[in-house]
């Protein structure tokens, strides 16, 4: 199946007025094997875009719940390969984008330009590298920018209005702003100054402004969906699936849509 583009898929909200939900999942957790059912019922439950977790043996961005999951996923024999071959097996029924989510090293050691070809083929639209800020390797991230996946690239509430609008200019599909300093985890609150900060960078951006990390209920959700065109919600889907299985996870998923609709 042909799928949308990330770019369609924020426009469709944005011509609701209404915010896209990017959940994110670590590929092959819980359970090897059953990533592309999974990602099936997050769009069956109003997933605009999906972000896909690469498991990596050193996630130092990621807080205990992800590191866990990612942690799970290896010792249950994920890999690059079937990360990609799950991509695929999902996208033979749905038409829902899927950014990877990966740190440098796994596609270092698959070949950076293998990777970028073969994730293209197997139907993921973007691509985000935590660890590759821009200026980090020039060469590599033109490499990326100038593929045919999205180039998705982190803003975090340190950087200053003129990076942002540097990193933006370089970026594709949209804008992940971290919603605060630190490795991801659910919270409990979100920052006061969340909405002025996240109301500079959409000015210093041409493309969609998504937020994530912290984001755990469905009132976090919709109370970021009011500021921001996207909102991306992580641990506290890993630890649902986890805890509660793949029902469990469509279930907060499609809790968190009717937030963000105002339902």
């Amino acid at each position: 199946m042909t799928a949308r583009s990330i770019a369609e898929a924020f426009g469709r909200r944005r011509r609701e007025e209404r915010s896209a939900l990017i959940p994110y999942v670590t590929a092959g957790h819980p359970l090897p094997g059953h990533t592309a059912e999974i990602l099936g019922g997050l769009a069956g439950a109003g997933a605009d875009v999906i972000e896909l977790g690469v498991p990596f043996s050193d996630p130092l961005a990621d807080g205990p719940t992800i590191q866990r999951s990612s942690f799970r996923a290896l010792q249950g024999g994920t890999t690059v390969h079937t990360v990609l071959d799950e991509v695929r097996a999902f996208r033979s029924g749905s038409d829902v984008p899927v950014v990877l989510f990966s740190y440098l090293n796994p596609l270092v050691r698959y070949g950076i330009d293998a990777f970028l070809a073969d994730a293209l083929a197997a139907g993921a639209q973007g691509l985000l590298v935590t660890d590759l800020p821009l200026g980090a390797d020039p060469e590599l991230e033109e490499r990326i920018r100038t593929s045919d996946l999205d180039f998705i690239r982190l803003v975090a509430p340190t950087t200053n209005v003129e990076r942002v609008a540097r990193i933006a200019a370089s970026s594709s599909g949209f804008l992940y702003y971290i919603s605060r300093t630190g490795v991801t985890g659910a919270r409990a609150t979100l920052r006061e100054s969340l909405a002025e900060e996240v109301r500079e960078v959409r000015r210093a951006s041409s493309i969609p402004v998504a937020v994530g990390f912290g984001i755990s209920t469905p009132e976090q959700a919709a109370a970021v969906a009011s500021l921001a065109d996207g909102v991306v919600v992580g641990s506290a889907l890993v630890r649902t699936l986890e805890e509660e299985g793949l029902e469990a996870g469509a279930v907060f998923v499609a809790a968190l849509r009717r937030a963000m609709d105002g339902g």
